[in-house]
C-alpha cells in the first residue's frame, strides 16, 4: 500500500496519530508520558506548532495540531527521534520505538477541529481505559475544562471560543459536546484519499496539491531505482564524497544518506558544500 500523501503549507491543520513499534507499548510508566510531553513543548517552541488537543495511550498516541508556518515533518521529526532515544536509553531497548511514519490527515479547521478534538480526547474511554474522559490524565480533556492546568504549548483559546465567549460558560459547553460524543460516529470515516478531512470544495483544492506531491515522490523513486545503491557509493569513493556524490544523484536525502554512514545530517551538508566548491573552484 503507497504512503499517505504529506500536505505542507503554512497554517494546515492535521490530526497526528503515531503508533508504537510491532504496536509494542510506547509509554509504560508516569515518567514516560512526562518525558514525551516535556519533548512536545520543546517542539511547539521551536517550530512553533499550535496544539489544539492531544491524547496518550498505551502503544500509541494522537495530536490535532496546527503550523503556521507549514513545517510539519521537521516538527514531527524531532518528537519521535528524541522520545525514541529517550525511550531507548531508559529501558535500556534498541531499535524502532515507532511504527515507521506516523499517519498525518489534513483537516478543513472550521468544519472538523472540534469533532477531532472530542474524539480524540474519547479515546481512553472507547478503549475502556476509563469511563469518562476526565479519569484519564493523559489528554487535553482536563485543562479544556479547567479540571487541571493548561501547559503554556496547549492552544486551549480557540476551541473554547467555539462554545461562547464567557470561558466558564464555554468549558461547560465543551464538557457537555464531548459527553454528547460518547457514542457518536468517529469522523474519521470521513477521511478521503488517506489523508483529507474537509468539505468538497476543500478536498478538491488539496487534492490537486497531493497529485503533485506524489509526482514528485513518483521522480524522486525513479530516479532512485536509476542511481546506484548507497553502499555502491561507499565502495567507489571516500567516505565524504560518497556522501556528497549520492546527494548529487538527487535519488536520496541527507537523512537517508546519515542513517546509512552512521553520522549526522550536518556532516553530510558539510561534505556536499565541500565537493560543490571543489567542483566551482
Amino acid at each position: 500500500m503507497a504512503r499517505p500523501l504529506r500536505l505542507e503549507f503554512p497554517g494546515a491543520l492535521y490530526h497526528i496519530t503515531c503508533r508504537g513499534n510491532r504496536r509494542e507499548r510506547i509509554f509504560r510508566d508516569r515518567s514516560d508520558r512526562l518525558a514525551w510531553l516535556a519533548e512536545i513543548e520543546r517542539v511547539c517552541e521551536r517550530f512553533h506548532f499550535v496544539v489544539h488537543a492531544f491524547c496518550q495511550m498505551a502503544n500509541h498516541y494522537h495530536v490535532l495540531v496546527e503550523t503556521p508556518e507549514g513545517n510539519l515533518g521537521q516538527g514531527m521529526r524531532q518528537l519521535n527521534s528524541a522520545y525514541s532515544q529517550y525511550y531507548n536509553r531508559r529501558h535500556e531497548l534498541v531499535g524502532h520505538v515507532m511504527q515507521g511514519r506516523y499517519h498525518a490527515i489534513l483537516v478543513q479547521k472550521e468544519s472538523y477541529l472540534r469533532e477531532l478534538a472530542r474524539y480524540i480526547v474519547l479515546n481512553p474511554v472507547r478503549a475502556g481505559m476509563a469511563c469518562a474522559p476526565g479519569d484519564w490524565e493523559w489528554s487535553s480533556y482536563r485543562a479544556m475544562t479547567g479540571e487541571a492546568p493548561a501547559a503554556a504549548w496547549l492552544a486551549t483559546n480557540w476551541l473554547l471560543a467555539c462554545f461562547g465567549q464567557d470561558q466558564m460558560a464555554a468549558r461547560l459547553a465543551y464538557h457537555q459536546f464531548v459527553m454528547a460524543g460518547m457514542h457518536a460516529d468517529s469522523p474519521l470515516k470521513q477521511v478521503r484519499f488517506r489523508c483529507i478531512l474537509g468539505d468538497a470544495g476543500f478536498i478538491a483544492q488539496h487534492r490537486e496539491s497531493a497529485k503533485e506531491s506524489r509526482s514528485v515522490e513518483i521522480a524522486r523513486v525513479q530516479r532512485r531505482a536509476l542511481a546506484m545503491s548507497l553502499d555502491e557509493y561507499a565502495l567507489q569513493y571516500t567516505r565524504d564524497v560518497a556522501m556528497a556524490e549520492a546527494y548529487r544523484s538527487t535519488a536520496f536525502s541527507m537523512r537517508q544518506i546519515a542513517e546509512h554512514f552512521g553520522v549526522s545530517v550536518k556532516t553530510v551538508s558539510r561534505a556536499v558544500a565541500a565537493l560543490e566548491r571543489r567542483y566551482n573552484g
